[in-house]
């Protein structure tokens, strides 16, 4: 029986998207009761005029400041504006909290992002009560246990509970029942729909596809043409054909890729970005050792300025931990790859490809084993070296100085379902 027809035979799923508003700037504003009511900025460099907005009070959202933005323009945008500095570790105490209140109604607890979690309450009804008194509690709870609020969507399946919790903010509760989905979801826009990004947006406008409802009446064909199998599964979407269950609160997706990514509080040149690339590949080198695996290829994301993204991956000669082997095919990537049409703000670089550490591979004929058997043995002294005396004990030379990176404690925050 495949997914589809098991789901029919059973009670109709009732989903919850819990989203938490305008998470940092609220956990500020709890911490610091002084900030409420105001326009507030967490950014990422209090100290630096290049540094970015990472999350803004809902009054900071109404005087136009967003997501991204540098701190000198939005101070120029909003003069009151009040810019603190991330608290991380904080930020981290209370999505756990929240899911811990998540988790006494249900065993269904998908996070997604730090402020987000998919909530399956199907089987809590009879105790709880319908999906809109689940969420009602949920609300009253987070409020009165925590001190900030969320914005709730109840829907029967995952893809329009988060779009109801995105219709009303902040504090509010949103239901779209299965028998009135169309009414309500269809008239939107496109890119309401989770996963329709701004490229994808733009490819539908070209052919009139501007709301829900048209990509869910356009032509299959056509939508698998357009945009692959990710057309299909759009169209699917957009007729409420979502079966994907919220995974247990105990589930742990396996390893596939080990990365680490940064947005810098200044344009980067090419040396530059060579440098922030070495910097993110120490982490992801450290970390593969924890995890008993070796990367047989290295994928990078760059960012723009103008937040254009660009993706590109390619493999390596042989598999490795090294920091220095990531990251010198990192950099060879990007220098294939990307042409300067804008400046590079945000660099990301992921191990792929990952295989256990001590499994036989065929490496090919011209490949210098010896150089990498080396790389290996210097790199087991650098980390004997960080694991006895810390992190910065010791590191490449051409690390020290100003790296454009802000080092204020976000490689705390990890994205759930893999591993960043």
């Amino acid at each position: 029986m495949n997914e589809r027809s098991r789901i029919g035979t059973e009670s109709r799923r009732i989903i919850l998207h819990s989203d938490m508003n305008c998470f940092y700037a609220s956990v500020e504003m709890m911490l610091d009761p002084s900030l409420r009511g105001r326009a507030v900025a967490v950014c990422g460099s209090t100290e630096n005029r290049h540094g970015i907005v990472l999350a803004k009070s809902q009054k900071a959202k109404e005087a136009g400041i967003k997501t991204g933005m540098v701190n000198w323009e939005a101070r120029r945008r909003c003069p009151d504006l009040i810019i603190v500095p991330p608290q991380y570790s904080q930020y981290v105490k209370y999505s756990r909290l929240a899911q811990a209140i998540y988790q006494s109604y249900t065993d269904q607890v998908e996070p997604y992002g730090m402020d987000e979690c998919w909530l399956d309450v199907t089987r809590s009804t009879g105790v709880f009560g319908s999906g809109m008194d689940i969420a009602r509690m949920i609300s009253r709870r987070i409020k009165e246990e925590l001190g900030l609020t969320v914005s709730i969507g109840v829907s029967f399946n995952k893809r329009f509970a988060k779009l109801g919790s995105d219709l009303r903010k902040p504090d509010a509760i949103t239901e779209i029942p299965e028998e009135r989905f169309r009414e309500i979801v269809w008239p939107l826009p496109a890119e309401n729909l989770l996963f329709v990004g701004r490229s994808t947006r733009r490819k539908l406008e070209e052919y009139g596809i501007t709301t829900i409802g048209q990509i869910a009446e356009a032509p299959p064909g056509f939508l698998h043409q357009l945009l692959g199998v990710n057309g299909l599964a759009l169209k699917a979407a957009a007729m409420g054909e979502d079966y994907s269950p919220v995974t247990h609160r105990d589930f742990q997706a396996p390893i596939k890729s080990v990365g680490h990514g940064i947005t810098c509080y200044a344009d980067l040149n090419t040396e530059e970005v060579w440098k922030v690339m070495l910097e993110l590949s120490q982490d992801i080198g450290h970390r593969l050792r924890i995890y008993g695996l070796r990367a047989g290829g290295v994928q990078i994301s760059i960012r723009e300025s103008e937040l254009g993204f660009r993706q590109h991956q390619g493999m390596l000669p042989m598999t490795t931990q090294s920091p220095s082997e990531i990251a010198d095919r990192a950099f060879q990537l990007f220098k294939e790859s990307y042409h300067w049409v804008m400046p590079v703000r945000a660099v990301t670089v992921r191990a792929i490809s990952l295989s256990p550490v001590g499994m036989p591979e065929q490496v090919e004929a011209f490949t210098d084993v010896h150089h990498a058997i080396r790389q290996e043995e210097v790199d087991n002294c650098v980390e004997q070296i960080r694991e006895r005396f810390g992190k910065g004990a010791i590191r490449p030379a051409s690390l020290m100085g100003d790296l454009k990176m802000p080092f204020d404690g976000r490689d705390l925050v990890r994205m759930p379902g893999h591993v960043n």
